[in-house]
């Protein structure tokens, strides 16, 4: 019987994180906390880069993908095709509409995901809002990833996978944005400024990043804002080196999530620095906050605001 709290809850929602270890450790939380044994149909929606197989892969951990950022898996593309009696150990299995679909027609992926929810076994679909218009079945548990991650138990009251692919996807470059000058402002502490890279760890907000010291150490913000607007006027390019490493211009810097950048910084237009060490008495750590706007004065104490309307 389905847990009857499920049935009172509109949506959950989460910071996505920058780095993929803190994805991968939230999408295990929250497998935990929202996925029940009875929920065979799992939608994923968001954007390429916003971590959608990073998360399904905490959600499902030694769950085979059948693709990921680096190379397709034939056998499981082409897993619609396959008499369902021949697989019928798998439990659980993994689709990339936009990848199968350039394999195979709609009507296939629809038919094996119909034969296997009759089989009660479990389909994860990311891009899910390309397959229900053909399916007609709405996600048991629908997940969208751009600066926030949704998480939502549709009803015959929705949420349609369309509108909260919408929400995501409109939000998913501002993280873009402040991951990129999070990794500049790294870039600059350690190089530039002495910081050992040990003292300090990344954490999560909305509308910007932070940066938790375990001790408070001298520095310059007004130094600091200033050389991270000098290198972002420059309108360096940034792109994914290998797995832990990233280019901004010429300079290989080392990066924990790659493919979450804008492509130039000539697309990062509000930024600032809030001009001191902001302590948080919960970790006992010091803070280095920056935040996407100009505003040098901008309260901070509210900007986790729960919101799902289109920025003004």
């Amino acid at each position: 019987m389905r847990n009857l709290i499920q049935e009172y809850s509109v949506f959950s929602q989460y910071f996505a994180p920058h780095g993929r270890e803190r994805l991968l450790f939230l999408g295990e939380q929250i497998a935990q906390r929202h996925l029940t044994y009875t929920d065979r149909l799992i939608g994923i929606v968001g954007d390429a880069g916003s971590g959608k197989s990073s998360l399904i892969r905490g959600m499902f951990p030694g769950l085979e993908l059948s693709n990921d950022d680096d190379m397709l898996n034939p056998r499981k593309i082409m897993q619609v095709r396959d008499l369902f009696e021949n697989v019928q150990q798998s439990t659980t299995y993994h689709i990339d509409m936009r990848f199968q679909t350039a394999f195979t027609q709609m009507y296939e992926i629809v038919d094996f995901v119909r034969n296997a929810l009759e089989n009660k076994r479990r389909v994860i679909v990311e891009h899910f809002n390309l397959l229900y218009p053909a399916l007609g079945i709405n996600a048991d548990v629908l997940v969208g990833i751009g600066e926030e991650i949704i998480v939502t138990r549709p009803s015959i009251f929705g949420p349609q996978p369309q509108s909260i692919y919408e929400i995501v996807s409109r939000s998913l470059h501002y993280r873009k944005i402040a991951h990129t000058i999070e990794d500049i402002t790294i870039m600059i502490l350690t190089t530039e400024m002495g910081i050992n890279r040990k003292i300090m760890y990344a954490s999560d907000m909305r509308n910007g990043f932070v940066l938790k010291f375990t001790e408070e150490v001298e520095l310059d913000f007004e130094l600091l804002d200033s050389r991270v607007k000098e290198e972002i006027a420059k309108n360096l390019g940034v792109c994914c080196c290998d797995e832990d490493h990233i280019l901004i211009g010429d300079k290989k810097v080392a990066c924990n999530f790659p493919r979450l950048h804008v492509l130039n910084t000539s697309e990062i237009e509000e930024f600032t620095f809030i001009k001191r060490f902001v302590p948080d008495p919960k970790t006992n750590t010091y803070c280095i906050v920056g935040v996407l706007s100009n505003n040098e004065n901008i309260t901070i104490d509210n900007l986790n605001t729960v919101h799902f309307l289109q920025r003004k």
